[in-house]
């Protein structure tokens, strides 16, 4: 613990870079607080949950199911605002930041910009391939996949029609798994009963991950059920293989393979993203900045990060960072919040110590694994339950819950769901 009565500047106002779980969580915190003025700034006029993107890719979700705009969230809050606007410059000398619309002045600045799909430097799979980070992604994906599955009921060349369906998946982390699982699913609940000119066409969904096993991160019993249940239900696994390019309808794998398609997903991996004005010192690995373990990046005054964009490696458990997971994000925003109290107030700091509660995966209907804190492992059904459950107290408020466990219900039901929609067609799409 460090005390820091000495430290003689009071923090005021202060701006949160972010509205995702750090950024909200961080405002929220210190909601109706007289000693904090709080702007918290986002590109998009909305918040939403990540881990449920892929439901709204594949027409589980609406996407408003998942969203909430944050000026009806923060409303009943006299000391947060939102400033809608894109970051582009910070001067710590000055504490101003510049945006695309305007300039902020700031007490303290709290970087919870998240991360960014990573490309690796490709630039072929950067133009074609359907990213997965965002709902506009999710929007996207959608309306391609389904404009082209529409393609392929009209298409008399079935090579081309092979094309058209067949669906590669780059990336075997939790994104990739469950959006190989959900469309495996939809291969055999839905699509047969929505588009039966297009039984017997031979198409494929391929999932590609350049390691040893699926979901790297959990334990090898989730891992192998995992691997065991994808392939039961008709998922092509290629393990030690990564996507090297993307182009002319043909995914080409490190193994020399090709494969023909028009559908590449790619759930690889991500970075954070960089700012002008931070020095490069302050960077580590995957542009995340370097901090130290009150969330402080290290070699700036009154700078702070936390969840995806925030490296810090204090913690003898994760000397390379902590998992970019939401939790990570919760946790720290928590923390901050109540280091920047003892900040004003004078008080002692306490340091970062991630509690691990848990990871979880879901692979299709009935489908998932857990694993809990203790070593203890769940797989099928109950992890399948138990996924639902987190995942659903999780949302913002009562309305998305009470909207997602409607939708989730009918699909459970009827093994099926109605929002298969193309809407929004426009320049994003990849089709």
């Amino acid at each position: 613990m460090v005390n820091m009565q000495n430290q003689q500047k009071v923090v005021k106002t202060l701006v949160i870079i972010g509205g995702g779980f750090g950024g909200v969580n961080l405002a929220l915190q210190l909601k109706n607080d007289p000693e904090f003025n709080i702007i918290l700034v986002d590109k998009n006029n909305y918040n939403f949950f990540p881990p449920l993107i892929y439901q709204v890719a594949t027409g589980f979700l609406e996407n408003s199911n998942i969203s909430y705009p944050f000026r009806k969230l923060f409303r009943k809050y006299s000391n947060i605002r939102f400033r809608l606007g894109e970051l582009l410059k910070v001067d710590p000398a000055k504490q101003t930041i510049q945006l695309n619309n305007g300039e902020l002045s700031y007490d303290c600045l709290v970087f919870a910009t998240g991360a960014e799909t990573n490309y690796f430097g490709m630039e072929n799979i950067r133009r074609h391939a359907i990213p997965m980070k965002n709902v506009n992604d999710a929007l996207v994906m959608r309306n391609t996949l389904l404009k082209r599955i529409e393609l392929a009921t009209i298409t008399d060349d079935m090579a081309e029609k092979r094309k058209l369906l067949t669906i590669v998946v780059a990336g075997g982390g939790p994104t990739g798994v469950e959006v190989s699982g959900m469309l495996a699913d939809l291969r055999v609940h839905s699509f047969p009963k929505d588009y039966p000119e297009l039984k017997g066409t031979g198409a494929e969904i391929y999932l590609v991950d350049g390691g040893e096993h699926l979901l790297a991160p959990m334990s090898s019993a989730s891992q192998n059920d995992t691997y065991d249940a994808l392939k039961k239900m008709g998922v092509i696994i290629k393990l030690k293989t990564q996507v090297r390019d993307f182009s002319d309808d043909k995914v080409v794998l490190s193994t020399g393979e090709i494969i023909e398609t028009k559908n590449l997903i790619w759930a690889a991996g991500v970075t954070a993203v960089a700012f002008e004005g931070i020095p490069a010192t302050s960077f580590g690995k995957s542009r995340r900045m370097l901090a130290d373990p009150y969330n402080k990046v290290i070699g700036l005054e009154n700078i702070y990060a936390i969840g995806d964009t925030s490296m810090q490696t204090h913690d003898p458990v994760y000397p390379n960072g902590h998992p970019q997971l939401a939790q990570v994000s919760i946790q720290q925003a928590k923390l901050l919040a109540a280091n920047l109290k003892a900040l004003v107030r004078g008080t002692a700091l306490k340091p970062f110590h991630y509690k691990d509660l848990g990871t979880m995966a879901i692979i299709g209907r009935n489908k998932a694994v857990a694993d809990l804190p203790h070593n203890i492992h769940f797989k099928g059904f109950i992890a399948w339950f138990i996924w639902l459950f987190i995942h659903l107290i999780s949302l913002i408020n009562y309305r998305n819950r009470i909207k997602t466990l409607y939708n989730w219900t009918v699909a459970y039901l009827n093994k099926d769901q109605s929002l298969r929609f193309i809407v929004r067609p426009g320049p994003d799409d990849k089709s």
